[in-house]
């Protein structure tokens, strides 16, 4: 049975609208592949596997998590020199030249996913008000913000590195909820991250739904139980 639409729609960002994730790994690749040579006797291969393990370890820790997506190039300088230093290389100019290459690398790849923006769109015909809600730098989140011409679509854009808050912050909801002027049971949530989009959003009674864009379903480990789960933005359409 499709359930009708609520009077607003809180959305994420990152690997809801904007497929994020799945443009990381190639973007490390490349990057690889073209520094690698500058340290002797070093394959692209061993440069990736090192700065693999180090994003592990990087973004493993919820508070390592939380500095680092707001101060993004310090975090990634950091993770290559680490990886570096793991491979005996101890060059900090060099871990700054890469680090300062990522996110312009990673800017060329990105994309909304296949039919976000057109589901979007239709909601907001369908007379649904809409709210986004990211967590992440100020300038890094309005730059995809602006690039997808993605503001005309909401009434009210929450930002972590400009509101002061992320994600799972209770705050960061009832911020969006006041701005829409619509109480939580009258309201859907949708995002990729169990605990920061789905738990968060249930714990003040917002129906949520888990975008589960890779389609690999929830972890057998997961606590958490989506009200909903979507591949596609499109599903709400």
């Amino acid at each position: 049975m499709i359930e009708p639409l609520p009077q607003a729609i809180l959305v994420d960002l990152d690997d809801t609208i904007i497929a994020l994730t799945d443009s990381i790994g190639p973007c490390w690749e490349g990057l690889c592949a073209q520094f690698a040579p500058r340290c002797e006797g070093l394959t692209a291969e061993e440069l990736l596997a090192a700065i693999d393990a180090s994003n592990a370890w990087f973004w493993s820790d919820p508070e390592r998590h939380r500095q680092g997506r707001l101060y993004l190039e310090d975090s990634l300088t950091e993770i290559v020199a680490r990886a570096l230093a793991g491979l005996d290389v101890d060059d900090p100019a060099l871990a700054r030249e890469m680090a300062e290459a990522f996110t312009p690398e990673l800017r060329s790849r990105l994309c909304p996913f296949s039919g976000a923006v057109e589901a979007l769109q239709y909601l907001r015909e369908q007379g649904v008000r809409l709210a986004l809600i990211s967590n992440g730098s100020a300038a890094g989140q309005r730059a995809k913000v602006d690039r997808f011409d993605l503001e005309p679509l909401f009434d009210c854009i929450v930002i972590e590195g400009e509101f002061g808050l992320g994600k799972p912050d209770a705050r960061v909801f009832c911020h969006a909820l006041e701005c829409l002027g619509i109480p939580p049971e009258q309201v859907w949530m949708v995002g990729d991250d169990l605990e920061a989009d789905i738990a968060a959003a249930q714990r003040l009674g917002i129906y949520a739904i888990w975008h589960d864009y890779a389609g690999r379903g929830l972890p057998t480990d997961s606590s958490v139980r989506p009200d909903r789960i979507i591949r596609s933005l499109d599903e709400l359409a």
